[in-house]
């Protein structure tokens, strides 16, 4: 007989331990981020009891200390199109399109994540991946060159490739093939102390643009942040001195709320390692800052009115306030930001009913109860009004470019901008991808329309859309 296939939801299951495990090795201050954040989520959930009934109910409350999401930066559009195919082992497809180029990052990124709503909840691991465009290297020579050694790299084993083509050739893999799987996508993503370049032509790519110089002048990818999602990001924050590390001025987002929105993050500085650079004669040794620690708050989903909304204020802050390296300003900004984010609602009830957050439906037992003695009313605002229906916001899953340009440059030990003369290029990156991305705002609408239509149906009601939301 054939030996079963583990699910997709399994194998992610092992990477994500597997890459913690490694990374907790390669980076010692994870480990002790990960210990606060367990601190502080212990403490949330004993102190907000409302909090955690609202996590419970949404079957979210397993995944929190679980829940992690890495970044890693590519160089080549083959790297790109081979990453779809190791992550889709995984059950993760790419949601969502990041231009960072217009915030002085030449990288282009979208997210790899579970989308099914039962896969999030067992594990709802992320990996945020960019694609370094080489064509904003205006040293055409620096260029071609990066392009050379790019092309010589390659950052799989040609025993991960094999089992990623059995994967989609069979519809599947076996436990012990997902053990092995794991173990050799594992090394694509592993820290290597050597680069692959002269200390000359590393300095060179350093000149450019510190990110250029992470991406080109190493075997491969290594992981650059691993991030535990914490209940309460501000305690963190405030909280890290205390455990030897020194987090960075101001969080990246909307500020502290009653009701989360999207994403707040935050970081200690990137270590500064030592490498080894090639040599014609005899290696030279060196300092390289990529990689770090992170932490996240993850809040409601927005709709594009939301969003909108959002986009608006944040933009409004950061034009008039600035944060240098030293932190001068963060009182400053934080202050601003609250006042500014007063005009977005901060109750569930005002998020849901101007249509400016995505929410999931279920029927209350008060509901069912009061369907089996008459027909009830078929809008969703008076079965709400009556208590028969109740909502819960869906959490955000993806990523704000804004933030994570903001988190790129605060851990490449340099407050550097440069301007980068060149538009979004979507239809670039999704070529080299070998798939269209998928719009994140589309499958929270799904989410939100089907909890919605079975919350009507246990209630004995057609199907019915909210008119208020966007």
């Amino acid at each position: 007989m054939p030996q079963a296939f583990v699910s997709t939801d399994r194998i992610r299951s092992l990477f994500t331990e597997a890459m913690s495990q490694m990374y907790r090795a390669e980076v010692p201050q994870y480990g002790t981020l990960i210990e606060l954040v367990a601190d502080v989520n212990a403490g949330c959930l004993k102190n907000n009891p409302d909090l955690r009934e609202r996590l419970a109910g949404a079957g979210e409350l397993e995944r929190i200390d679980v829940e992690r999401h890495g970044a890693i930066r590519l160089g080549t559009a083959e790297e790109l199109f081979t990453i779809r195919r190791l992550f889709a082992v995984m059950g993760m497809q790419s949601v969502g399109y990041y231009d960072l180029s217009v915030a002085g990052v030449p990288v282009h990124s979208t997210c790899f994540r579970p989308i099914d709503e039962a896969a999030l909840n067992i594990n709802p691991f992320r990996v945020f991946t960019s694609l370094l465009r080489l064509e904003l290297i205006e040293d055409e020579g620096l260029r071609s060159e990066a392009e050379a050694i790019l092309a010589k790299r390659r950052i799989y084993t040609p025993r991960a490739v094999a089992l990623i083509e059995r994967h989609e050739q069979n519809g599947g893999l076996t436990e012990a093939e997902a053990t092995e799987f794991v173990a050799e996508a594992l090394e694509t993503f592993r820290w290597h102390g050597e680069a692959t370049v002269s200390a000359e032509t590393y300095k060179r790519l350093h000149d450019a643009h510190r990110l250029i110089a992470d991406v080109v002048s190493f075997k491969g990818p290594h992981i650059n942040h691993l991030t535990p999602r914490t209940l309460d990001i501000d305690a963190v924050q405030a909280r890290m001195p205390e455990r030897g590390i020194t987090p960075k001025a101001v969080i990246e987002g909307p500020p502290r709320r009653h009701c989360d929105i999207l994403l707040r993050q935050t970081s200690f500085k990137a270590l500064e390692e030592t490498i080894v650079f090639a040599g014609d004669v005899e290696a030279v040794q060196g300092t390289h800052t990529a990689r770090f620690g992170e932490i996240e708050q993850r809040g409601v989903a927005l709709t594009a009115k939301g969003r909108a909304l959002y986009d608006r204020l944040l933009a409004s802050v950061r034009g008039e306030v600035q944060v240098g390296a030293g932190g001068a300003k963060a009182g400053a900004y934080d202050q601003e930001l609250a006042e500014r984010f007063k005009a977005l609602p901060d109750s569930w009830e005002e998020l849901r009913r101007q249509g400016l957050a995505f929410f999931r439906y279920c029927a209350t037992p008060a509901g069912i109860a009061a369907a089996v003695g008459a027909p009830l009313p078929g809008d969703p605002e008076a079965l709400i009004a009556k208590g028969y229906l109740a909502f819960s916001p869906i959490v955000y899953e993806d990523f704000l470019p804004v933030s994570a340009a903001g988190i790129f440059q605060s851990n490449l030990g340099t407050d550097q901008q440069q301007n980068y003369a060149t538009r979004s290029n979507r239809d670039a990156f999704e070529a080299a991808l070998g798939a269209t991305v998928q719009d994140e705002l589309a499958l929270y609408a799904e989410r939100q329309a089907a909890s919605l239509d079975a919350a009507l149906e246990a209630l004995g009601l057609a199907p019915l859309q909210l008119k208020t939301v966007a």
